[in-house]
């Protein structure tokens, strides 16, 4: 076989199984759909519970990368601490190497049977459960053709004279294969992809541990390149989360070399004959190894990161916290974190509600300032949130997230319209205010009667929103009556004062602005219950 032929199925066979192991990825995501977004909700600052999470996520998304690069945009989010992130990070080291476990078992032979029943129920089944089932086992087929693939390529290399005078080299030189693995590694952004190759090359004899281990330590600092990028442009506490990334596969590596040869002799006893059993060992040895060393200290290396990159850890947000465009490559996150802006938007428009009633019933001006620059984010959260429902629409989802996703965009609609409401209020009061304008006695308690039942309507509309609770929406058809039955009654009590000559022309036209905004909130909070029902 010539040195380009060699080349060529090595990068096709390389492709085939990054391929395959996104697609395995993507599958096993959709699956897990809900219990991998309530894993995620879990994080704590109990350090070994965000272990735990790190890696069950990565063994289910399968890639350390992507964990890490959520990790950073959770930080920058604030939804998540540093030392929170140290324990997800360590998890998400170990998840990773479950892909190497996988692969060094000689499992080419049963390959094509997992290509040819996933393909064949990929093309046949219409339900998406059944579809991304099929995934993971098209996806897992496609891997083992990769790995074979790569592992047929480069048999040759065992008779090159030149390719073993320089394995010679790497493995008198520790620095050389750290370096090897590091370059690897940060090119195709991938800690199981060079692992992988390393197992194709175990498969076929051509190398050994002493050549192997400086590699799978070199690759685990190149796979911090990818937080690394993912940093770049976020807030100063997502980049020091990158930072304590590299700093623990680094410190990780200084710390291992002495011990090199003590790993070399424990995984050659484990398995004595199979030399890709002994590359998948080492590489789960290692993060596990470093981890139970570093996550005790794990305060300290928050402490080191905080000295590298002094500054105030203040994360000042105008607009949405919970979206990234980095994390469209993991929809089912993406559409948990639009799940959170939204209810964050609804939440912000239920206080302007509060806020804009406070100011007209209690002359308030601090309440209608704070109102004001409420309804800036407001409006500017829509842009982002329906910007993003666009770029997420064009990824598959699972049939509830895509069914949330479309009710999504009328929700973000109506909350935005409830907050222009509130605004009309806020305009008002000012109204009120700046003319002298006395709203009293009986009129007064009809708008607080008829507030306390719309106010209760948002509440209901954005509780029913976040907790997906359809029995509580029921509730929603009595108070939109009341409303509805309010405003006609306050309707007609205000011409019954105008005829009495007990208000004026001025607060009349007030007052029946009010309820005609409070009747639209309510309005609105009722299509959002419906648009989830």
């Amino acid at each position: 076989m010539s040195v380009i032929n060699m080349f060529i199925e090595l990068f096709g066979g390389l492709g085939l199984f990054l391929f395959g192991m996104n697609m395995m990825g993507d599958g096993l995501e959709n699956s897990a759909g809900e219990k991998l977004k309530a894993v995620l909700e879990k994080v704590t600052s109990n350090k070994y519970v965000g272990v735990a999470i790190g890696a069950l996520v990565t063994a289910v998304i399968q890639s350390s990368s992507a964990t890490t690069v959520m990790v950073v945009s959770f930080v920058d989010a604030g939804l998540m601490t540093l030392v929170q992130a140290v324990g997800v990070i360590m998890g998400a080291n170990i998840g990773t190497t479950i892909t190497a476990q996988m692969v060094s078992f000689n499992l080419d032979a049963i390959a094509p049977l997992f290509i040819g029943l996933g393909a064949i129920i990929i093309l046949l089944s219409k339900r998406k459960k059944i579809r991304d089932l099929a995934s993971i086992a098209l996806g897992f087929g496609i891997l083992f053709l990769g790995m074979s693939m790569m592992s047929e390529s480069m048999a040759p290399l065992a008779e090159s004279t030149l390719f073993m005078n320089i394995l010679d080299v790497i493995g008198e030189n520790v620095f050389l294969g750290l370096a090897a693995g590091l370059l690897m590694t940060a090119i195709v952004q991938s800690s199981s992809a060079t692992t992988g190759i390393l197992v194709a090359l175990a498969t076929t004899g051509t190398i050994g541990m002493d050549v192997a281990l400086p590699i799978i330590l070199g690759c685990n600092i190149g796979t911090c390149v990818t937080a690394l990028l993912a940093s770049i442009g976020s807030n100063r506490v997502a980049k020091k989360a990158a930072l304590i990334h590299l700093l623990f596969n680094t410190i990780g590596v200084i710390i291992f070399l002495p011990f090199m040869n003590i790993v070399i002799d424990l995984v050659q006893k484990i398995d004595p004959s199979d030399v890709a059993r002994q590359v998948a060992n080492t590489h789960t040895i290692f993060n596990i190894c470093v981890t139970m060393v570093l996550l005790p200290m794990s305060k300290y290396l928050v402490m080191l990161v905080n000295k590298l990159m002094p500054g105030d850890d203040v994360i000042e947000h105008t607009g949405a916290i919970y979206l990234d465009e980095k994390l469209l490559d993991n929809p089912i996150i993406a559409t948990s974190q639009v799940f959170k802006e939204t209810i964050r938007m609804g939440e912000l428009a239920k206080k302007n509600v509060k806020l804009s009633m406070e100011g007209f019933l209690e002359d308030n001006e601090k309440s209608m300032e704070m109102a004001y620059k409420n309804e800036a984010t407001i409006n500017m959260l829509e842009k982002e949130i329906t910007d993003y429902l666009v770029l997420l629409s064009s990824h598959e989802l699972p049939e509830e997230d895509s069914k949330i996703l479309s009710s999504t965009f009328h929700v973000i609609n109506d909350i935005e319209r409830i907050g222009d409401h509130a605004k009309n209020i806020m305009e008002l009061a000012v109204e009120k205010r700046k003319n002298k304008i006395d709203i009293d006695g009986e009129a007064r308690e009809e708008l607080i009667n008829m507030y306390n039942r719309t106010i209760e309507a948002v509440n209901l509309a954005i509780d029913c929103y976040s907790n997906k609770d359809n029995e509580e929406a029921k509730k929603i058809k009595n108070i939109e009556e009341d409303i509805d039955r309010y405003e006609k009654t306050l309707r007609n009590n205000n011409i019954k004062r105008l005829n009495r000559k007990v208000c004026c022309a001025s607060a009349s036209t007030i007052f029946l602005d009010i309820i005609s905004n409070l009747e639209r909130i309510g309005d609105h909070s009722t299509n959002i219950v419906e648009s989830i029902v």
